[in-house]
């Protein structure tokens, strides 16, 4: 069972023959019907090291120097989140983790940051207490972003579409970078919470490299399996603006976080959430409607349906009062 989730190469799809390209295509269709795909990627092991230093240096911080980097309103789509915040829709538990939030600024008067402010806030990163940490989160976001738009090709062929299928979807649009520390279970104020509840992510794919220690696992024709990716490889799991797009035939895939058995320390993980443009319309490409399956969802906008996915793991804030 977790053999269904395939180790694919985006470089041997880029450089490869076309016989490459399809064997390619083919293993992320089929890896991708259970959510899940694992990708040999050119991400540099550096890059990534170097930002788990400088964010373990921020979340060693104490509480009240990281809530000076907490950016009220923001529904965490930047800065500081403090623990058992974010909660799972449906879920009874705040998660026991930490996050900090970033992405890529928008000029002030660009048309998507005006009519989206909450989407495309403006960053608030820890550079006064964690010196050159801007830089290399800046770094590590857009060459992640690079890579899910890479990726995105071979997903847009495996739905029947031209692989330039995503690339306007993607322009610009609000992807978020998160840093996120699990601390160690036993320091948890009472018991039931869990790292992180089962969950499927709103956006397109998202991209979780290598963390710092074992813990997360993925739904698997369900059950409950241990993510194994091969040494080099990201993890790509699909969300559910994908599932829309396809009309079902790439299925959001379902995971959590979970302290092994025995472990007493923290996890820390970066991970990064590909988003559609905010007035991007979600509704089933016609290669992936039939007869034999009709469209399953009517038509939402990417800003609807990410701030109502918000709303329920309580990232959403209630506006203030009027005066």
């Amino acid at each position: 069972m977790p053999d269904a989730i395939l180790a694919v190469n985006l470089q041997a799809f880029e450089r490869g023959d076309a016989a490459a390209r399809a064997a390619v295509v083919d293993g992320v269709r089929r890896s991708l019907a259970t959510g899940f795909v694992y990708a040999r990627t050119d991400l540099s092991p550096d890059l990534l090291d170097t930002a788990y230093g400088l964010l373990g240096q921020f979340f060693a911080c104490d509480t009240a120097t990281k809530e000076r980097f907490r950016a009220p309103g923001s529904a965490g789509q930047t800065g500081y989140t403090g623990l058992l915040v974010e909660t799972a829709a449906g879920s009874a538990q705040a998660d026991w983790k930490e996050m900090l939030n970033w992405s890529a600024a928008l000029p002030p008067d660009h048309p998507l940051r005006r009519r989206y402010p909450l989407l495309y806030p403006e960053p608030l990163l820890p550079e006064a207490v964690v010196p050159g940490i801007t830089a290399v989160l800046d770094s590590f976001h857009r060459t992640l972003a690079e890579l899910q738009r890479r990726f995105l090709r071979v997903v847009a062929l495996a739905i029947g579409c031209a692989d330039s299928f995503f690339d306007e979807i993607v322009h610009e649009a609000p992807t978020l970078s998160r840093a996120v520390r699990y601390p160690p279970m036993a320091q948890a104020p009472a018991a039931g919470h869990l790292w992180a509840e089962a969950h499927a992510d709103i956006n397109l794919i998202t991209a979780l490299p290598r963390a710092t220690s074992a813990g997360l696992q993925v739904q698997v024709e369900g059950t409950w399996v241990e993510a194994r990716p091969p040494e080099g490889h990201v993890i790509l799991n699909s969300g559910l603006m994908l599932e829309r797009l396809s009309n079902g035939a790439i299925p959001a895939g379902w995971h959590r976080v979970i302290a092994p058995a025995g472990h007493s320390g923290e996890r820390l993980s970066v991970v990064q959430f590909c988003h559609a443009r905010p007035w991007t319309v979600l509704t089933p490409v016609p290669s992936c409607c039939t007869p034999e399956r009709p469209p399953r969802w009517a038509g939402i906008t990417a800003a609807d349906a990410l701030e109502e996915v918000l709303y329920r793991i309580n990232l959403l804030a209630a506006p203030a009062p009027r005066p």
